[in-house]
């Protein structure tokens, strides 16, 4: 959608018009919580502390439609938005992360028989799933990302792969594939139907499997995780509102479910022999997801003054505090607490985060190794599946730091 649309939604929502779903173009956007003021990039590179602290920020509005279940940010402005090399998202680099990512390619390599055959991924980032599925399983692939760095190519020498530093679009249909993934991207589209559609017409009537991986909404309000809730994510998943969308866009949805600790949904698709009616959406499960976005809109500001008291409390007792992990989840945990001036330090492995700044906030991200000398009593890790990782860390440095997590 272009900036002029996008204004014109902001202007009408503004002034009190309802926004229309974007998912389904039918219902309207409800809306139920809001965050203002959130850094409209949560893992672009910030240099400096001043471009940090500078950096442009927006509302979130989230609103749910009651017609097809989808929810999004209905004041969402994608011309705020900058995906170029420096946009770092890769979590690549954590040994939990990596054996997740191993794992899933095995296994779509084997469900699907992907030996020997063209795979595509959409949004690729810096590459390293479709480089293990092109090792894997003796692929030839193709990954489009504008934030893809040639520098950092993960493929070996021998793998048969080709990476676009570009948005995927319409211009790229020409481009076959027996497999399309697209893992961790929809959520950061507006148009949603849209983008789903564009990659329909470019499968047609051919034999080929899509995948795609976006954040699990059912979780996020569930556990109150008020930190998963970002700008650049404009666009939130239950299993039943993604499953309706690919079937709207001439899918037949073989599979959807959950990975990583639940927090990741995935859905596998492959193209409807005929155009059918979507699965609709029950009264009583709607009745349901309204019941848990408003249970999320009444209890969350009570999630983020419980933590606001855990860091007085620290503060208090003068106990040195870090957040471990500067990616999009610590961004939107400081932009939520608003005024947390005792935590000097982010904690990170990736080198190529460290000696940035976050964005909003403005804390210096560090190495690990920098907490042997600064030694803090409370790291708080900003997803809980790493933690087992990060005490190894801490004990490997000899910290008796206590370990929680959001």
């Amino acid at each position: 959608m272009n900036a002029i649309a996008s204004d014109l939604r902001e202007v009408n929502h503004a002034s009190g018009q309802p926004v229309k779903c974007p998912n389904c173009g039918i219902g309207e956007l409800a809306p139920f919580y809001r965050v203002e003021r959130a850094p409209a990039h949560s893992v672009l590179l910030m240099p400096t502390r001043e471009i940090a602290v500078e950096f442009p920020r927006a509302d979130i509005d989230l609103g749910v439609c009651a017609g097809c279940g989808f929810i999004s940010n209905a004041i969402f402005n994608p011309s705020l938005h900058s995906y170029s090399a420096d946009y770092e998202e890769t979590q690549g680099f954590s040994a939990t992360f990596r054996e997740f990512h191993r794992n899933l390619a095995l296994s779509v390599i084997q469900k699907f028989d992907l030996h020997g055959k063209r795979i595509i991924e959409i949004g690729c980032g810096k590459g390293e799933f479709l480089a293990l599925l092109t090792e894997l399983g003796n692929n030839r692939g193709i990954g489009f990302d504008p934030a893809f760095v040639a520098a950092r190519n993960p493929a070996k020498g021998s793998c048969d792969i080709q990476f676009i530093a570009d948005f995927y679009s319409e211009k790229y249909a020409d481009e076959k594939a027996d497999f399309i993934c697209c893992k961790m991207t929809l959520e950061h589209i507006w148009n949603t139907e849209e983008f789903v559609s564009t990659i329909r017409r470019s499968v047609g009537d051919r034999d080929c499997v899509v995948f795609f991986q976006v954040p699990d909404m059912s979780r996020v309000l569930r556990d109150l995780a008020f930190w998963d809730i970002y700008y650049e994510h404009c666009s939130y998943f239950t299993a039943r509102s993604l499953r309706r969308l690919f079937e709207r866009c001439g899918f037949e949805v073989l599979e959807t479910a959950t990975e990583y600790d639940d927090q990741y949904l995935t859905i596998t698709a492959k193209p409807a022999k005929m155009m059918g009616q979507p699965s609709r959406a029950r009264k009583p499960e709607i009745e349901l997801l309204l019941a848990e976005t408003r249970k999320f809109s009444a209890r969350c500001q009570e999630s983020i003054s419980a933590w606001r008291s855990y860091l007085n409390g620290f503060r208090e007792a003068q106990k040195k505090v870090v957040i471990w992990g500067s990616g999009s989840k610590g961004v939107a945990y400081l932009t939520a607490l608003g005024d947390a001036a005792q935590i000097e330090y982010v904690v990170d492995i990736n080198p190529h985060r460290q000696g940035k700044f976050m964005a909003g906030t403005g804390q210096e991200i560090v190495a690990p190794e920098f907490l042997e000398n600064y030694r803090p009593d409370v790291a708080i890790a900003m997803n809980a599946i790493y933690k087992p990782e990060i005490q190894k860390d801490l004990d490997r440095m000899g910290l008796a730091t206590t370990l929680l997590a959001v």
